[in-house]
Formats: C-alpha cells, sequence, structure tokens
C-alpha cells in the first residue's frame, strides 16, 4: 500500500515537472488568433467554452457562454475618452505580464502570460464612445475552462485603471 502510494505520487510530480518545463519552453503559450480587432462596434464574440469575458457578451444572444462570459466594460476616466485609453494603455505596460501589442487611437490589444506555465491569453479594448466606456474582451487561447483567470484579470486592470484616475501622470501624445 505504501509502495503505491509513493508512485503515485512520484507519477504526479513528474508530471508536474513536465507541464512546468512545457511551459517555460513555451509550448502552452498557443497562437495569436488571425480576427481580433473591432468590426461594425464589436470585439470578437466570447468563446463558445468558459474561457473568456466580454463586455458585449449580450451582443452574441445564442452564445452558450453569454452568462458565464458576461463582465462591465470600464468606465471613461474624465471627460477626455483618448486619455482614458492612453491611461489604459500605461496600466497596461505596467502590468508584469503583459505586453502592449497593439496601441492604436480607440483600440488597444495586449498578450498577457501566466508566470508558471506561460498560457497566453489576448485582451483587447475598445473605445466605444457612442456608450461612453471602454470595452473588453479577455480570451485564453488554450483549453476549454480558464478557472477564472480572464475575469479576474479584467477586474484587477479595472481597478488600476480608476487608481490612475486620480494618480498623475505623464502621458506621450498618440
Amino acid at each position: 500500500m505504501v509502495t503505491a502510494l509513493k508512485l503515485v505520487v512520484a507519477v504526479v510530480a513528474g508530471l508536474l515537472v513536465m507541464l512546468l518545463v512545457a511551459g517555460q519552453l513555451g509550448l502552452l503559450k498557443g497562437r495569436p488568433p488571425t480576427d481580433l480587432g473591432v468590426r461594425n462596434g464589436r470585439l470578437k464574440a466570447p468563446s463558445k467554452t468558459p474561457n473568456s469575458v466580454s463586455s458585449q457578451a449580450g451582443l452574441y444572444p445564442d452564445n452558450p457562454q453569454r452568462a458565464y462570459a458576461d463582465i462591465a466594460p470600464l468606465n471613461l476616466l474624465g471627460s477626455d475618452p483618448n486619455n482614458s485609453m492612453r491611461r489604459l494603455a500605461a496600466v497596461l505596460q505596467a502590468t508584469p505580464g503583459c505586453v502592449l501589442v497593439t496601441h492604436e487611437p480607440g483600440y488597444l490589444y495586449a498578450q498577457c502570460t501566466t508566470r508558471w506555465l506561460k498560457f497566453t491569453d489576448d485582451v483587447e479594448f475598445y473605445l466605444d464612445e457612442t456608450a461612453g466606456v471602454i470595452q473588453v474582451r479577455s480570451a485564453s487561447r488554450l483549453g476549454s475552462k480558464d478557472f477564472g483567470v480572464n475575469r479576474a484579470r479584467v477586474e484587477a486592470l479595472r481597478a488600476r485603471f480608476a487608481q490612475a484616475a486620480s494618480t498623475p501622470m505623464a502621458l506621450p501624445d498618440r
């Protein structure tokens, strides 16, 4: 009995080490989607599995994960929407594991990588001036579940972004 338990522990430990090595070698990062961006005022639909969040989930009523994916958009900081996007870009650039890939007027795209296993998720922000908010979508590239990681990331970014409203910051012109 003790020998069988030792064998199980050894196998599990070995699998965990292999998973960690695979992550460190970049084998778990997945490929960037080719269909991101804003089309007709919309970000890409939420995933059909529980591994994404979107403030525009309600625009996709047939999506089976609409309720799981639903998250609030970010509120603008002050009266200048472009200033809000610049501050959000600064928050993304200062976030460990996040790389700001696209910084365009009204649109930001970042890739966020987990520390140990190096899973990479895609995070998009769209300045929806009509609604007066910043729409957000965050989705895992791999796996059918995210165990709440994308929601937690967006909420952490939301908190840091709101905090940026009261923090003086030198903003570059864009």
